[in-house]
């Protein structure tokens, strides 16, 4: 969940659900969805490549995911690298807090997120605090 900015992404190719509170939405390729600030969402890619442009407004944000990432060497996606969401999700989650954004614990994700598939949630039926859900930012 986010403090400090409103999001908005515009997918260019590919599919995802967005989950938004107590509301859920399939974008495709041309559309876009809008993420208000202090409202928790999450994400399901449907489909094998999803690309989208993100807009945080105000700006700021992107400075977490420059400060995990590095330069690209060639105009090509990279293989085999590990990301933001494939690393270790506690230095993660520390440095998206230095933004104002934090992960939500499964059981947050439950309450606030209703419609967000149970299946998808780590150890689903047996929700603990102590467990972070990457798709709940």
């Amino acid at each position: 969940m986010h403090t400090r900015e409103d999001e908005l992404f515009y997918v260019l190719e590919g599919e995802f659900e967005v989950y938004v509170g107590e509301k859920a939405f399939n974008v495709t390729a041309g559309e876009c969805v809008f993420l208000p600030r202090y409202k928790p969402h999450a994400f399901v890619i449907r489909s094998p490549r999803l690309r989208v442009l993100g807009l945080f407004t105000p700006a700021g944000l992107e400075e977490a995911f420059h400060g995990m990432s590095s330069p690209a060497q060639r105009l090509e996606l990279p293989a085999g690298v590990v990301t933001y969401s494939t690393g270790e999700l506690n230095q993660t989650a520390q440095q998206l807090s230095e933004y104002g954004a934090r992960f939500l614990t499964p059981d947050e994700v439950a309450d606030e997120l209703p419609l967000y598939p149970k299946s998808l949630l780590p150890n689903a039926g047996k929700l603990t605090a102590d467990r972070k859900v990457i798709a709940g930012t």
